[in-house]
């Protein structure tokens, strides 16, 4: 969430004076979505809600707002948005792809191969159409498996399809052969081509996904929290290979199996498995305000494979328990950004979320992770378990250098 003061339109937006260390008696926000979030911002106490064009303190806009207003406007220091500027840095398919396979190479030149083939937790991934070329030459070296396609920037499984054969997939075939009357012909819409995942982990038969949430407040340095609480999403066919045409088998998009003939909204399950993160895949964003916080979720399969980057995860409930979860990882969200001013700043602990990095992973006990060097840590994460449970059982990661994997297990 940025902080900058609109100086346009009248007096900027900002809060009352204050004295340093008194709470704050009233937050101004303003919310463009009607679904959890308005519910919770609204029941929130000292929060006052504001229309149109009036002062707030507190915007929780969408990604177009930001798009068009963030580079014309200052905010003052305690302002607050719920999105990084450059968020498409990791939220788009393709930026995502670029940005770890960046990483991964950075790795290998500080730190050796052997450090950057720990970096593999992504499919194989290549651009269309500017990467065609050298998808070919990846596609034939494994004749007969199955890739995945999907556009860079839609969501809600739009667009989305499998295939065996380069003839499906013509359209974004790289034409650096087009004649001069074809210039300015519409170009195909850009798509990722990726191995898809020919023996995934299954439950009951069936395929599903991880969705896990995290918290960055800062990226200069790296400040992120995991949330404990989750869910998976299933698809409501049995798995198989023999119908890769048949979305309902493939995609667990909740917005595609819900056009399913028999879909239950009730049969989602919250899941308890943890997941591994990596510090280096938020690289890309260091370019951004160093206060800016943003609620992330992060799209699993297997707790191994990292298919996408959210950064505006669905709040729009499909039943009551997923309201239920979602208002409270919302309250939890305006927790931890502390607009009220309540908080010291040490916290490792605020309502379901567990601060897991600062500029360092985060040890559930008061130790030197510089003085550990190779030796085993206890991580501050409790994934799976919510937020009422309390004395978890610790994790442990290894913490080996200063690009370490915070692998939760």
């Amino acid at each position: 969430m940025s902080k900058k003061t609109m100086v346009h339109k009248g007096p900027g937006y900002g809060y009352q004076k204050k004295r340093e260390g008194e709470p704050r008696s009233c937050i101004r926000f303003k919310c463009t979505l009607i679904n959890t979030i308005q519910d919770v911002l609204r029941q929130r106490a000292g929060w006052v809600e504001v229309k149109d064009d009036s002062e707030w303190d507190f915007y929780w806009c969408d990604v177009g707002w930001l798009r068009e207003n963030f580079d014309h406007i200052y905010m003052e220091e305690h302002v607050r948005i719920c999105h990084f500027r450059n968020h498409y840095e990791l939220t788009r398919k393709n930026l995502m792809v670029k940005n770890l396979k960046r990483y991964r190479k950075l790795l290998e030149r500080e730190a050796g191969r052997q450090e950057a083939a720990k970096c593999d937790f992504f499919p194989r991934t290549f651009e269309l159409p500017c990467e065609y070329h050298l998808f070919v030459e990846e596609f034939k070296r494994s004749p007969g498996s199955t890739w995945i396609m999907k556009p860079v920037a839609r969501s809600q499984g739009k667009g989305i399809f499998l295939f065996r054969k380069l003839k499906d997939i013509m359209d974004w075939k790289k034409d650096g052969n087009r004649s001069e009357d074809q210039k300015d012909e519409t170009q195909v819409e850009s798509y990722v081509a990726q191995r898809y995942i020919e023996n995934p982990y299954l439950i009951g038969g069936r395929k599903f996904d991880l969705r896990v949430y995290v918290l960055v407040t800062s990226y200069v340095p790296l400040k992120a929290w995991l949330y404990r609480d989750g869910f998976a999403r299933f698809s409501l066919t049995r798995f198989s290979l023999s119908c890769i045409d048949d979305h309902y088998v493939h995609l667990t998009n909740v917005a595609i199996q819900k056009t399913a003939p028999d879909y239950d909204p009730e049969k989602k399950h919250h899941n308890d498995t943890v997941v591994g993160i990596s510090s280096g895949a938020c690289r890309a964003f260091r370019r951004s305000s160093s206060t800016t916080s943003t609620a992330l979720s992060f799209a699993w399969m297997e707790g191994r494979w990292l298919i996408e980057v959210n950064a505006s995860p669905s709040l729009t409930a499909s039943s009551q328990e997923d309201y239920e979860l979602k208002c409270r990882l919302l309250e939890d969200t305006l927790h931890v950004v502390d607009m009220e001013g309540r908080l010291t700043g040490k916290e490792k602990q605020i309502g379901g979320f567990d601060l897991m990095w600062n500029d360092g992973p985060v040890s559930k006990d008061d130790v030197n992770l510089d003085a550990l060097g190779s030796s085993t840590l206890t991580a501050n994460t409790h994934l799976g378990r919510t937020s009422g449970q309390r004395n978890p059982q610790p994790k442990t990661c290894e913490c080996d250098s200063d690009h370490a994997w915070v692998v939760f297990i």
